[in-house]
């Protein structure tokens, strides 16, 4: 059973339809159980048998990414997540998948939107388990990337716009299937050629709605570091849909500048596994936001971490501690470096693009801004008709995804991690390698 879509502009959701989506989430979640009791496989499939492998895109603590093309009948380009499995010490034993693999597996087989990375197939080959998503040739972070070479040059202001909205529209799909992605970042906004938006890479998303215990005590640790919320960084036990809409800010924000907003150092966890408190990230927010008030956020002082706050500024004092918001100075700067102009309202994110961020990036997770309001806010209802394809309208061609012959070795006894694949999991560690030569 597939979940229900929401409009791409949805008005407030009736009581009745919250209703049919609760039932429709948990007749989902039954034949979902129902389809992987013994009996449901009615065919042992091989993973090279339906794809040619083309080469290698990237690696992780997951596993493997890699390109392929479909073969006997089977058309498309596709990206195939090859997962490793659970390893303990330096001989392989098998214990099991990660948490985030079974949870964008169990997610992504339900899932169903035009702006949400689309899962064609499953496949358990030995010991290994294979994601097949379909292929898309860019993602936000290469694209900002390319704004930076040879020299900075703003990304047009109808191209920023059909992104945010694609988005956003994905972005209130999942909301109002109860999931949050809890993982929003550049690098995880995948654009197809055709300059469609997808929001990619679920490994951290759950479903929030009735949690058996508070979110917090599933996942200590959500969202990369510069694009978690502030009721994260102070510790909060309970949070809510807010957290992703605080990371689309940030996200909107660096499309603009080229540049994160809030880039702090992640102070790591001891060896005890105590989350440590974000000093310097928190900094970077309250250097462009001002601090943040008990006035303005009424569960502020509740916070697990309040105490280290009021340390933070004892302790600093700088004298933007004790300004208001900045957050209007930093964007006008932001489109007068990006060469935005002031003349056409085709040509520049303007007032409305400020208040559209402003709202994203508001300190009490329950005034910020929703996905459902966003997408009727009038930065995208007076600008004039929005495309569904990106690129339209944009010269030039943005760089292909790159692909290598590193690893173009997909088979399931070269496992990631191990002496007879010889190749780190790290793709960083990767990349630093190819400058070197």
């Amino acid at each position: 059973m597939s979940l229900t879509n929401p409009p791409s502009s949805s008005g407030s959701l009736s009581r009745t339809r919250v209703g049919n989506l609760k039932r429709s989430l948990q007749a989902t979640v039954d034949d979902a159980i129902e389809s992987r009791r013994p009996g449901g496989y009615t065919s042992k499939v091989r993973v090279r048998d339906r794809y040619n492998i083309v080469g290698f895109i990237s690696s992780g603590t997951y596993g493997r990414v890699y390109k392929a093309v479909g073969k006997n009948g089977k058309k498309g380009e596709f990206a195939i997540k090859k997962f490793k499995p659970d390893k303990e010490g330096e001989t392989i034993q098998y214990t099991g998948l990660s948490q985030s693999a079974i949870r964008e597996m169990a997610l992504c087989t339900e899932l169903s939107h035009a702006n949400v990375v689309q899962l064609e197939e499953i496949i358990l080959e030995d010991k290994c388990i294979f994601m097949v998503f379909e292929y898309t040739e860019h993602d936000l972070l290469q694209i900002i990337h390319h704004h930076t070479q040879p020299q900075r040059h703003a990304i047009p202001a109808t191209m920023v716009r059909s992104i945010m909205f694609q988005l956003l529209n994905g972005l209130l799909y999942l909301h109002t299937n109860w999931v949050l992605h809890r993982d929003l970042k550049p690098a995880n906004i995948l654009v197809t050629s055709s300059g469609a938006i997808r929001i990619g890479d679920l490994g951290l998303a759950r479903l929030f709605y009735k949690p058996l215990n508070s979110l917090f005590s599933g996942d200590k640790v959500v969202v990369t570091i510069w694009y978690r919320a502030p009721e994260l960084l102070m510790g909060s036990r309970h949070y809510t849909p807010a957290v992703d809409m605080w990371a689309i800010g940030c996200i909107f924000a660096e499309l603009l500048s080229l540049r994160p907003i809030f880039k702090g150092e992640e102070a790591k966890m001891d060896s005890k596994k105590t989350v440590p408190f974000q000093r310097n990230q928190m900094m970077k927010i309250v250097e462009i936001l001002g601090l943040p008030r008990k006035e303005s956020w009424p569960g502020l002082a509740s916070m697990p971490e309040y105490s280290q706050l009021q340390s933070l500024v004892l302790h600093r004092q700088p004298s933007h501690f004790h300004r208001g918001s900045n957050l209007e100075g930093w964007y006008q700067s932001c489109l007068k470096n990006g060469g935005y102009t002031s003349t056409s309202s085709a040509g520049t994110p303007g007032a409305d693009g400020f208040d559209l961020l402003s709202r994203m990036l508001e300190y009490d997770p329950a005034k910020r801004i929703t996905a459902e309001q966003a997408l009727e806010h009038p930065y995208f209802t007076n600008g004039g008709p929005i495309s569904g394809n990106c690129f339209e309208g944009i010269e030039g061609k943005y760089p292909h995804r790159r692909v290598t012959q590193d690893d173009n070795d997909i088979r399931t006894g070269s496992l990631p991690g191990t002496k007879r694949s010889g190749l780190p999991d790290d793709s960083l560690m990767r990349a630093s390698k190819r400058l070197k030569e």
